[in-house]
């Protein structure tokens, strides 16, 4: 039982291991956290979907080393994220702000979605409509008499 837990715990943990090589990381303890803190808000160029703290592509090594080299440097959190989202834009973010460009890309889809619904609505309603104004015509009436009488 304990060898399964055992066997477990080092599967999850082999599965959150993230990949930052033993060279990279800081000395320092404090700095390391907020290295790791802000590496895990951004998006590795290569991969796209995950953040440079997880992934093994050259660019994101990079990158994370660039963040510790400005955390020693003395550079705050925030200044670290402005300097790498001018050098690289805010595509490099994970989660980009939701202001200017941003703000119209987040409204666009639910946008879209119900002005869609909307005109199906209508399109639906306007059918209906046609469907209940519109009479037989005579030929059809006849062959429904035709039906009805036999």
């Amino acid at each position: 039982m304990k060898q399964a837990l055992l066997v477990m715990l080092l599967l999850v943990w082999a599965g959150i291991a993230q990949a930052v090589e033993p060279g990279e990381v800081l000395s320092d303890p404090v700095l390391e956290d907020r290295a790791r803190s802000i590496s895990q808000g951004l998006r590795c160029l290569q991969c796209r979907n995950e953040s440079i703290d997880e992934s093994n592509a050259g660019i994101a090594k990079d990158l994370r080393l660039l963040v510790r080299a400005r955390l020693v440097e003395g550079d705050s959190d925030t200044e670290v994220m402005d300097y790498i989202v001018a050098r690289y834009g805010e595509y490099v973010l994970l989660r980009p702000n939701g202001l200017g460009i941003n703000l119209v890309l987040w409204l666009a889809g639910p946008a879209l979605f119900l002005t869609t619904l909307a005109g199906l609505l209508a399109v639906q309603r306007r059918s209906k409509l046609n469907a209940l104004t519109q009479g037989l015509s005579e030929e059809e009436e006849k062959e429904i008499e035709k039906l009805l009488s036999s």
